[in-house]
């Protein structure tokens, strides 16, 4: 099969496209996905560099996300047949740049007909982890008042859609017109831009002196310490993106009794997945979860796809068609 492997770790031009990569083993408890396409993530490029602290075994092919079709199923699996559309939730056995991929039947998703396969491959980590971030780490709740600070990214979208969806109210920053634009249309009740000088106090316009009862945060090393000031008594911060280093005064977060809450999808537990893709799936068939396709590219552009991932100001979501 076509694959993407890494053989050492490094800038993006070290994953190379092989033609003739060996097909992944079916063994007794496996499903076999023929992927049609693989979503590009900003942890897919920390693993490629080295820089990330769970290193893959060299050589690896990368990827977390994808969508396809049920090609085989091992003795063991019940509730699958080939030609099942699917996407994937969570690692698979053998990455997902590739034609092929295994996984786990716990990783496999019924994909419904509504959606293509480019957006299912936005499902997985991004969608994953706004949830995990909003409701099972900040514990959301309807009525509350939820920053998406930095909401045009594949992240940033799914939380605004899961937000609104489960009654919050909702505020989603952006850098674009052209973001923001988008961010309202699925679902933010108010935007700002915040490239704007006074974007913060829009955001306390908007909740009338009162603050935010939730950030989700995709920019911790910039945005931490402002955060705090923003949030109402009791006001949670959960933290998805950080690139460096940030100081923070901790008096903000003891005058309001607030939290700064960490996550990764490496830590969720196999009844916490569950959780999360039930409403997932149920999000898709309903149509109130419709992922952004920002850009898509070939297989062989896996480099491109890893050093455009990393540019700021994010729209949607990158996918690889395979």
């Amino acid at each position: 099969m076509k694959a993407i492997v890494v053989r050492e770790f490094g800038k993006p031009e070290t994953m190379k496209l092989e033609p003739d990569a060996p097909d992944p083993k079916v063994r007794p408890g496996d499903v076999l996905v023929r992927i049609r396409a693989a979503g590009v993530n900003p942890v897919d490029v920390y693993m490629q560099s080295g820089t990330y602290p769970r290193k893959p075994v060299l050589p690896y092919t990368p990827g977390f996300d994808g969508a396809g079709e049920v090609e085989k199923v091992g003795a063991d699996v019940k509730g699958f047949a080939p030609g099942d559309r699917v996407y994937i939730g969570g690692p698979s056995g053998s990455g997902t740049y590739a034609e092929r991929a295994i996984c786990p039947p716990a990783h496999v998703h019924v994909l419904p007909a509504r959606a293509s396969f480019a957006q299912g491959a936005a499902i997985g980590v991004p969608y994953a982890t706004a949830y995990r971030a909003l409701f099972q780490r900040a514990a959301a709740r309807p009525g509350e008042t939820v920053l998406v600070h930095g909401a045009t990214g594949g992240v940033g979208i799914a939380s605004v859609e899961l937000a609104h969806a489960r009654g919050l109210r909702v505020i989603g920053s952006g850098g674009t017109e052209a973001g923001l634009a988008i961010v309202r249309e699925h679902g933010a009740d108010v935007v700002v831009n915040h490239r704007a000088p006074d974007y913060t106090d829009e955001i306390m316009r908007a909740t009338n002196g009162r603050g935010v009862n939730v950030i989700v945060e995709m920019a911790a090393h910039v945005n931490l310490d402002r955060d705090l000031t923003l949030l109402a008594r009791g006001g949670r911060v959960a933290v998805v993106g950080n690139r460096g280093r940030v100081e923070i005064d901790a008096r903000q977060a003891m005058g309001r009794d607030a939290a700064i809450l960490g996550m990764t999808l490496f830590n969720v537990s196999d009844d916490d997945l569950v959780e999360i893709h039930a409403a997932l799936t149920a999000g898709l068939a309903n149509g109130t979860l419709n992922p952004v396709i920002g850009r898509e590219m070939p297989l062989a552009d896996a480099a491109r796809a890893h050093e455009a991932i990393m540019v700021p100001g994010a729209l949607g979501k990158i996918v690889l068609n395979v």
